[in-house]
């Protein structure tokens, strides 16, 4: 019985995250790029205001704050083992795809942080709400839409945030080192326990120290084994661009095939990786301590840049460059490649590598915790605060000690399902955003204070 539902729970996930959602994610990005006339070239200006605070504006955490715990929440194993599989699947063209995603899904990511803080609300003990179900029932009046949504994340929070994460972590642990999973299971909860007992400033405290940190670590790994692949660097560079349009061009091996299907696998990987569309980060990015909507939604779209644009980017450049390295590996499978990469880095490759998987999937856990409790208090109200909580943390132990079939292909499912009311919410209210941003961003008044 729990064969047959999870079988067709995947196949309604792989009808969703097919084509359709592909255009339907990319479509939405490229709409809202022109639409609001670009906001990538203020990208420089982005990661300004992300580390510039901004104290004396309303909102529960900073700016960086509410970007690191964004980031925590978006940057997963899918950003080491994902690209792995997209080149693996894709041939190595993939990675321009996967890059293009996320400079395109940068408009996106900031639309999304206009219209949280746009449309947020004030609790009465001056906590900040907002999100894709705020923007649905003030904007849009479409409370039921904004239900949906809730549920959708709720159940998506337990699935892709925490018990697959704590699953990757726990096994992770096991192959590398013999320690049990309940062991590691136990240790994951409680740690989870002691950040999200103190609720979204626990959260943004703990991931303002740990984002950076796991982030740097991993990408000066990335760039030790670009230097150790040196010779093999811009090849791997040229061959990335010229498979993109032509995957037979690739040769030695790789996936062939047509350009649609590099397109897809290379797409798919960056709209999963980045969250753009997804109405995940907006959550988080309604806390804000920001003096009007247009400062926060450029933070937000920084985001999307580190995550995809620097992240995937540099991690598909250094698998690509070890394939052309070491051509006696094989790479059907993202996870063997990106270990056999890895390796090349001598005493630490594997420990950092472990490290790397471990803190991106402990990170996620925590963003994940903030998005899931904040859609059950707008769905049941302050009081379920604590009782979501308390359950969240005992998945997170039975998520690192069981098979995650069912939950692996629910949590895939529920995400595109978030997906659909965030995007109808983003392109009804692209008027908004493109107001606003022309008020604040183009007319060069991003020091004012929001009406």
């Amino acid at each position: 019985m729990i064969a047959t539902f999870s079988s067709f729970i995947q196949s309604c996930s792989d009808i969703l995250w097919g084509w359709p959602m592909v255009i339907a994610l990319l479509g939405t990005h490229l709409f809202l790029t022109i639409r609001l006339k670009f906001p990538q070239r203020k990208l420089l200006k982005a990661i300004k205001l992300s580390v510039t605070p901004d104290k004396s504006s309303s909102g529960d955490v900073s700016q960086f704050g509410a970007l690191a715990t964004a980031l925590a929440a978006t940057i997963g194993t899918g950003n080491i083992i994902g690209v792995g599989t997209a080149i693996a699947l894709g041939g190595p063209g993939a990675v321009f795809w996967c890059w293009l995603t996320g400079v395109f899904g940068i408009a996106t990511k900031y639309a999304e942080g206009l219209l949280a803080v746009k449309y947020r609300v004030k609790t009465p003990n001056g906590k900040m709400l907002g999100g894709p179900m705020y923007a649905l029932e003030k904007g849009m009046g479409m409370k039921w839409l904004a239900v949906l949504f809730c549920i959708f994340t709720v159940i998506a929070s337990f699935g892709i945030g925490n018990m697959v994460q704590s699953n990757a972590i726990s096994l992770l642990c096991y192959e590398s080192y013999g320690i049990p999973p309940s062991y590691s299971g136990a240790f994951i909860a409680i740690c989870t326990a002691l950040v999200v007992i103190c609720g979204v400033k626990g959260i943004a405290k703990v991931c303002t120290t740990f984002v950076p940190l796991m982030a740097i670590l991993y990408v000066v790994g990335c760039l030790y084994i670009l230097f150790v692949n040196g010779t093999y660097v811009w090849e791997a560079l040229q061959l990335i661009l010229t498979s993109a349009f032509n995957p037979e061009a690739a040769g030695g091996g790789f996936v062939g095939g047509s350009i649609i299907m590099t397109a897809r696998y290379g797409i798919a990987r960056g709209l999963f990786s980045n969250e753009s569309g997804m109405g995940s980060a907006p959550i988080v990015a309604a806390a804000a301590q920001t003096r009007n909507p247009v400062r926060q939604a450029l933070v937000s779209s920084t985001g999307t840049f580190w995550d995809t644009v620097v992240i995937c980017a540099i991690t598909g450049l250094v698998l690509v460059s070890s394939i052309l390295a070491y051509p006696d590996i094989t790479f059907n499978d993202g996870a063997a490649l990106t270990k056999v990469a890895f390796d090349k880095i001598p005493y630490i490759g594997r420990p950092l590598l472990t490290f790397g998987i471990i803190t991106f999937a402990f990170s996620t856990i925590l963003g994940w915790c903030y998005y899931g409790e904040k859609a059950m208090e707008y769905l049941k109200g302050k009081r379920w605060t604590l009782i979501y909580r308390t359950i969240y943390i005992c998945c997170v132990f039975v998520g690192a000690t069981v098979q995650l079939a069912l939950v692996w292909n629910l949590a895939d499912l529920t995400n595109a399902l978030m997906a659909i009311p965030n995007l109808i919410a983003l392109i009804f209210l692209s008027g908004v955003v493109a107001k606003d941003t022309q008020k604040y961003l183009w007319e060069d008044r991003l020091d004012e204070e929001g009406e």
